[in-house]
């Protein structure tokens, strides 16, 4: 990501501006990421380097 958005911050806090949503899990060892989304429009768009966006209440209930 940050090679194509240099400006974005190393890390986030956890929180509703949270970007990676309610919740984020990594797929193995890889960098990829099933994790939810707080922008609903964002799901099923290439805009997230390869990880699957869900909305938040699909995550958290994969992540249960």
């Amino acid at each position: 990501m940050h090679k194509r958005q240099p400006g974005l911050p190393i890390t986030v806090s956890c929180g509703l501006i949270n970007p990676l949503g309610a919740k984020a899990m990594y797929l193995r060892s890889s960098i990829y990421r099933i994790h939810g989304t707080n922008n609903a429009r964002s799901i099923g768009r290439a805009s997230s380097s390869g990880c699957f966006r869900l909305t938040n209440a699909h995550v958290t209930h994969l992540a249960t």
